[in-house]
């Protein structure tokens, strides 16, 4: 009898042992695992609700100990399968640039790039990708964007270095924060990041002014602190009005307003946004709440109301600040201020599969 209690009792600590393993994959805590070569930082701690879409890459970087500075771009040429992370500092490289398994390529030493904040690349399914990064410097290369070649040599500015402004001929910018590039070669630009400018700018293809809002405020269409902008394929430019805490979206042919979310953002304003590579989800990361959330996106000629389904929940003082994704693996890559690196999380379902 004394067996066959304890027969049964082991059962069904075995079977709670399992129902209390599922429930963490599906809504628990993931943290470092003992023994990874990253696992001693507790910057890399992080947590996931709702929905479990991403994991921690634990082995990305190889080299963690190559960030030194505040890191706050990253940009990912999923073709070329390499990873481009921007930080400040007075004595660092401004750029480091890694495989996308995480080995160390190279550094850039430019002395063209003072305080990079966004970085996009342009042309990456082509022979020859760019890199463009806006620089928000104070100094005489300072508020313009850049393209480089993917070694880092210089190509050409958009703006008047050294000069903060709003002209449109030629070009000024205060502080831009991030440029998108579409396929078409058109360009949209969000100016600035605290700067006297609170704009949204779209060129064409030759850098020609083709519409622009740039009315400072909380009404349709008015910006304070535009950080990052995306297209998504149904010709919608999606804004982080930061400032406002909100998202606003717009035409990307004629520029009219659509719609505005808040909703998702009581707590905190959105920094980033991007478009998952199925395009079901955009990423959002919130700095102060250190956060970065999963929104469905929502059908053609519908902007709705936001929805978060996951949520990844970074350790204090992470301080996530602009994310970039691969569009081959769906590889999600976040740059942060606070714990000065950048960190890699790859997709995931319940059978080991890519979402």
């Amino acid at each position: 009898m004394l067996k066959k209690k304890r027969g049964h009792a082991c059962l069904v600590a075995t079977s709670m042992g399992s129902f209390v393993l599922l429930m963490m994959v599906l809504y628990g805590t993931f943290g470092t695992q003992p023994g990874s070569s990253n696992s001693s930082s507790p910057r890399r701690e992080y947590q996931l609700l709702g929905r479990p879409l991403y994991k921690l890459e634990l082995s990305w970087p190889k080299n963690p100990e190559l960030f030194t500075g505040d890191v706050f771009a990253v940009a990912v040429d999923q073709y070329a399968g390499v990873v481009y992370v921007a930080q400040r500092g007075d004595i660092v490289p401004k750029v480091l640039v890694f495989t996308t398994d995480g080995d160390f390529l190279m550094s850039w030493n430019t002395t063209t790039l003072e305080m990079p904040h966004g970085m996009f690349i342009a042309d990456a399914a082509s022979s020859n990708p760019t890199v463009w990064i806006t620089d928000v410097g104070n100094g005489q290369y300072g508020h313009c964007i850049k393209q480089y070649s993917p070694s880092g040599n210089l190509l050409q500015v958009l703006g008047t270095p050294g000069k903060a402004g709003s002209g449109l001929n030629p070009l000024q910018f205060d502080q831009p924060a991030e440029i998108f590039i579409h396929s078409s070669g058109e360009m949209y630009i969000v100016d600035g990041d605290g700067g006297m400018n609170n704009r949204l700018i779209k060129l064409s293809k030759e850098q020609e002014v083709l519409w622009m809002h740039g009315e400072k405020g909380q009404g349709m269409a008015q910006f304070y602190i535009p950080h990052s902008v995306t297209v998504d394929n149904s010709q919608r430019v999606w804004v982080a009005d930061r400032g406002n805490k909100r998202i606003q979206v717009f035409n990307s042919v004629t520029g009219d307003w659509l719609g505005t979310w808040g909703s998702c953002f009581t707590e905190d304003a959105p920094y980033s946004v991007r478009l998952t590579p199925d395009k079901k989800y955009f990423v959002v990361v919130q700095l102060n709440t250190n956060q970065i959330s999963l929104l469905d996106a929502p059908p053609v000629g519908l902007i709705g109301q936001c929805r978060v389904v996951s949520v990844i929940q970074l350790a204090e003082e992470v301080k996530p600040h602009l994310v970039d994704l691969d569009v081959k693996t769906g590889a999600l890559y976040v740059a942060e201020i606070g714990a000065q690196q950048a960190q890699k999380f790859i997709p995931f379902s319940l059978d080991g599969s890519f979402l």
